[in-house]
């Protein structure tokens, strides 16, 4: 609110804006590419100052509909807290070996990075799994509260498995029935507390 918007030269420029658009859109070139361009000319470019200007007024009422819409804010705060768990559950997997990349070589700390993530991606795909089967459990059986909880359920966690334990990625003698499991998540008794502890704990925040 310090200022007003420069209208005029967005206008201006507004052409050269839509074919930098078009080119992200298509993939044609980076973001990075168009502003180390643009900011390599030696005077002010109208086109780069006329992106920060619409770039002012994206986040000025970006800003506003996150002061006066509850939901949205609500709906960030949920996208944070799950980029959030997805690197606590990743420090999780490093705390097994203490924190510290055990490696020399810069080769050996890739390969070491890409299996931690392999780690936490098969435990991302574990869980995905097994709330999609009870929520197709929960719909066949008409669960309207269940299928709106399991909605708005993360499947980054990992509280139940042993990441001390030997990881084994061969082929498994015996799969893991997620049917069975499923069925044992899906058991109305387990739901009834399930949703009553949620409650409890919405009042003792509120």
């Amino acid at each position: 609110p310090s200022r007003k918007s420069n209208d005029e030269l967005i206008i201006r420029e507004w052409p050269a804006i839509q074919r930098i658009m078009a080119s992200l859109g298509q993939k044609q070139v980076s973001q990075a590419t168009i502003v180390r361009k643009l900011s390599s000319y030696k005077r002010q470019n109208q086109t780069k100052k006329a992106l920060w200007e619409l770039d002012s007024l994206c986040r000025t009422r970006h800003i506003l509909r996150f002061i006066n819409d509850v939901d949205l804010r609500r709906s960030i705060q949920k996208a944070l807290n799950r980029g959030e768990a997805y690197h606590r559950l990743r420090r999780a997997v490093a705390f097994v070996n203490g924190g510290r990349l055990r490696v020399h070589t810069e080769a050996e700390q890739q390969l070491w990075n890409e299996c931690a993530r392999l780690i936490a991606n098969a435990i991302i795909h574990y869980n995905t799994a097994l709330l999609s089967r009870v929520h197709e459990q929960k719909r066949a059986a008409g669960d309207e509260a269940a299928m709106t909880f399991i909605a708005g359920m993360s499947p980054v966690a990992w509280r139940y498995v042993n990441l001390f334990g030997a990881m084994d990625f061969g082929a498994a003698t015996t799969p893991v029935d997620i049917d069975a499991l499923a069925s044992y998540y899906a058991d109305p008794e387990y739901w009834a507390r399930m949703l009553q502890a949620t409650a409890d704990e919405e009042d003792e925040e509120s």
